[in-house]
This record gives C-alpha cells, sequence and structure tokens, in this order.
C-alpha cells in the first residue's frame, strides 16, 4: 500500500520542467574533443597519406639472353675436360674427349657463349643425352648481367617498369646490405617449366620458380656505380667483385604507394 500512494502521488504531481539541465563536464568534453580530432585525423591519413608496399620474388642472376643446357650426344667415358668454368667459347669449341665403343669423340659448343656451370669431369660416364654444361648466351664479356625474377601472374599486374628493386645476394657479405636494381620488363605470359628451363638451362632452378605455378619474368637491370664490383649497393660501397651470374637472388620490388583507404575498398 506505502509504494502505490507514492506511484499514486507521482502521477498527480506536475512534471519537473523547470531543473536546469546538466551538461557534460569540462573533463569529459576535452575527452570528446580528443576523440574527435583523432577520428579527423585517421580519417584524413587515410584519404589523402600513403603507405609503401613491396613485393617479395625469388630470381637468378644471368644475362638477357640466357643460357642453354649442353648434352652429350655419344654414350662413354669423359677422358679429357678442355675447357675451364667462365671460359669464353666460339660456336663449335670443344668442350670434352669421350671414348665410345666407335672411338673418341668430341663434345662441342652449339653457340658462342661462356662456361657457367661444368656437369662432368674426367672419368666420368656418360650416357646419351646426359647433361655435360650449362652455357651463358654472352659474346661480349664485358655485358652487363641482369637479374630475372620469377613472379605469380596475379602478382606482376602491379609490377610497373622503372620500379626500384633491391636484390639480397647470399653469397655477399651481409655488411654490403643490397644489390640495387630496377625493373626494366615484365613478361606478358606466364611461362611454363619447359620455357624456364630454356632460358636457364637449369631444370633444377627451373622447377624451384614454377613451384607455385606457371610464374611471369621479371627482368631487373643493375644500377651502375663507382663501386669495386661496378653496381650499387646498399652501404659500404659493396663488395670487391660482382657477383657471378647463375646466383640464386631474393628480391623485394617497391610497388606504388597506396591510400590507407584502399585497402578497405574491394
Amino acid at each position: 500500500m506505502q509504494f502505490r500512494q507514492k506511484a499514486l502521488s507521482k502521477l498527480q504531481s506536475p512534471e519537473e520542467l523547470d531543473l536546469p539541465v546538466r551538461f557534460a563536464r569540462p573533463q569529459g568534453r576535452l575527452v570528446l574533443a580528443v576523440t574527435l580530432a583523432v577520428l579527423a585525423a585517421g580519417c584524413c591519413w587515410a584519404l589523402t597519406g600513403s603507405v609503401p608496399a613491396t613485393l617479395g620474388a625469388s630470381g637468378v642472376l644471368t644475362h638477357a639472353e640466357g643460357s642453354y643446357l649442353l648434352q652429350s650426344p655419344y654414350a662413354g667415358q669423359v677422358t679429357a675436360v678442355l675447357v675451364r668454368e667462365g671460359q669464353q667459347l666460339a660456336p663449335g669449341a670443344p668442350l670434352l674427349t669421350v671414348t665410345t665403343d666407335r672411338g673418341e669423340k668430341t663434345v662441342r659448343a652449339v653457340a658462342a657463349g661462356r662456361v657457367a656451370t661444368l656437369r662432368t669431369r674426367i672419368g666420368s660416364v656418360l650416357t646419351t643425352g646426359a647433361d655435360v654444361a650449362t652455357v651463358e648466351k654472352v659474346t661480349d664479356p664485358a655485358e652487363a648481367p641482369v637479374a630475372v625474377l620469377y613472379v605469380p601472374g596475379a602478382d606482376s599486374a602491379g609490377i610497373a617498369a622503372g620500379a626500384p628493386v633491391d636484390l639480397t645476394v647470399p653469397t655477399a657479405a651481409a655488411q654490403y646490405g643490397v644489390l640495387r636494381g630496377h625493373v626494366a620488363q615484365v613478361g606478358r605470359a606466364p611461362l611454363t617449366p619447359e620455357q624456364i628451363t630454356g632460358f636457364l638451362g637449369d631444370t633444377r632452378l627451373a622447377a624451384q620458380f614454377a613451384r607455385q605455378g606457371d610464374p611471369v619474368a621479371v627482368v631487373v637491370r643493375l644500377d651502375r656505380a663507382a663501386t669495386p664490383s661496378g653496381y650499387r649497393w646498399s652501404r659500404a660501397g659493396g663488395p670487391p667483385e660482382a657477383p657471378r651470374t647463375t646466383t640464386a637472388v631474393t628480391a623485394a620490388v617497391h610497388l606504388a604507394d597506396r591510400r590507407p583507404v584502399d585497402w578497405l575498398l574491394p
């Protein structure tokens, strides 16, 4: 009964319309102002700011014309190796002497180039079609190498010609940093493992680069500089000599900066 009487009394009393409205305290207004300022700054940065982006890729140092895999047309035992790695060859130059059941035969270079890798030695027994050497298709010893990167097709669309590239060369000491370069060309179509092998002359590398599908080739020109190696490095002037071709590298390709809001848009 007491509760009912209080409720009836409140219903009969006029509304308290003359009481002053209580606004937020000064501390609350300060917190609200700071929050709004932070939100406004964040929106402004999202619309006008930029975020650098990079794309990781693997590749190899080589020459623009690539290499070819020389195979023995004869079955027999190697009795002489007539060249050394790094040696320049003329078309038809002899590389090996092989003793077969029909006498001594000579394995010769198919085209001019430089011996990148010898895959056999004296005493080795060869079968017909065995790999004996990888020969780089370079006729000018002073020709500068390039880095060829193999990028998944879906990622290659964001790479533009001229984009800076940082190359990590495992054979160079960490104190020299990364090798600098720029994108010279982006392939138009994905490559099959057979096409990669035909260019590099190395089935093992081709299988490695095609592991995640048929990639697109991206050619990177190395930046020249007045350093002992002749190329630009990120620090310490670089190593005393240029890195060897056929060296595997990893790369960070610098893409165009993106606005933060772009990450939220489809």
